[in-house]
């Protein structure tokens, strides 16, 4: 008796969601999903109106059969696909021109039980939790989670600082004067608390790793980027990576000894680091946008992961736009720190 091998499908909607189904080679993305209850759009499933048309940003597929009305041969070549035909080769992430809500569907919810809390320095604290649901709990590296803070009805938005494929998932938290997590992780946090999580949510995410890559990092910012790491060490990419991370003060620089791990692992990975005070023992005082030439770009034939503090992202975009040079993709979110007020991420790509 032969067993069929199911393919994991990330649909990607407009308004951040991702849900995962599960897809056997031989099944249309567009079955697969209706099988899971999550109404994608779809009319005709003829491939003959493009009512259903999504974007492929990661995996191979067969586009199936279709006609020029539903989907061009440059929509097709752009990575374009229609669900009612398209069946999985590999593994796919597909983004959706429509919200969770319109599909019928929306984020997942889950409790986790904190497993580990460490100050990994005066400012910054990571944590881990079990999830109860792990299996359940399917996120691309990248993504962030909403997390209500225990004891009260807030709610904070922390990317994954753990690869998608391990079984707990950790985060990273700068401390903050008056932020409701801070106190939490400085005053009352313990192995054994209950959390509950919602997502995975964002379009920030690792995409397949056509080209170069640089990834910009600023303070806990690099948390998303290590999620990247670690399923890059798993998946070695065939272009050279390179990261660069800033922060405030020498107290801000964490986890250092990982990027040492991986950029002994991962083929072609580099990384270096920035400190903007100017009493820093870092070699490199500043900015990241000190370190960014078109070289780094290498002319343009790179793809751009950003995270960091809004002030940073866009004073990066503003300096890659002075050097005239054009990244063959920009993917970046920005996140908030906040004492009073819930978290909120914005990401575009």
């Amino acid at each position: 008796m032969s067993i069929t091998m199911a393919f994991q499908v990330a649909l990607s909607f407009e308004d951040g969601i991702t849900r995962f189904v599960d897809c056997a080679p031989d099944e249309t993305v567009a079955d697969a999903s209706y099988k899971a209850r999550i109404n994608i759009p779809l009319d005709c499933r003829d491939g003959a109106c493009g009512t259903c048309k999504v974007l492929c940003e990661s995996g191979s597929y067969d586009g199936g059969d279709y006609i020029d009305e539903a989907l061009t041969d440059d929509e097709a070549a752009l990575g374009y696909a229609l669900p009612c035909q398209m069946t999985p080769r590999s593994d796919l992430v597909l983004r959706l021109p429509t919200t969770s809500a319109t599909a019928k569907t929306g984020p997942g919810t889950h409790t986790a039980t904190v497993t580990a809390v460490e100050r990994h320095s005066a400012t910054t604290v990571g944590f881990t939790v079990d999830v109860d649901d792990r299996a359940a709990l399917d996120f691309l590296p990248g993504q962030y989670v909403n997390i209500t803070v225990p004891g009260t009805e807030s709610v904070r938005s922390y990317s994954f600082s753990s690869g998608p494929s391990r079984r707990q998932a950790s985060f990273l938290v700068r401390l903050t004067d008056g932020g409701a997590m801070s106190e939490y992780l400085r005053e009352r946090a313990a192995v054994g608390d209950r959390l509950d999580l919602t997502g995975p949510i964002g379009s920030f995410f690792l995409r397949d790793v056509k080209r170069p890559a640089l990834l910009l990092a600023g303070g806990t910012g690099l948390a998303p980027l290590l999620s990247m790491l670690e399923k890059l060490a798993q998946e070695p990419p065939a272009h050279p990576l390179h990261l660069l991370y800033g922060v405030t003060t020498d107290a801000d620089l964490v986890h250092l000894d990982t990027l040492d791990d991986y950029a002994r692992v991962i083929p072609g990975f580099t990384y270096d680091h920035c400190v903007a005070d100017p009493a820093s023992t870092a070699r490199n005082k500043g900015y990241v946008t000190s370190l960014i030439d078109a070289a780094a770009l290498h002319d343009g034939d790179a793809d751009v992961y950003l995270c960091g503090p809004p002030a940073m992202v866009e004073a990066v975009r503003a300096h890659i736009a002075s050097l005239r040079v054009t990244p063959a993709s920009f993917h970046y979110e920005k996140f908030a720190t906040a004492a009073t007020t819930t978290v909120v991420t914005a990401e575009a790509a």
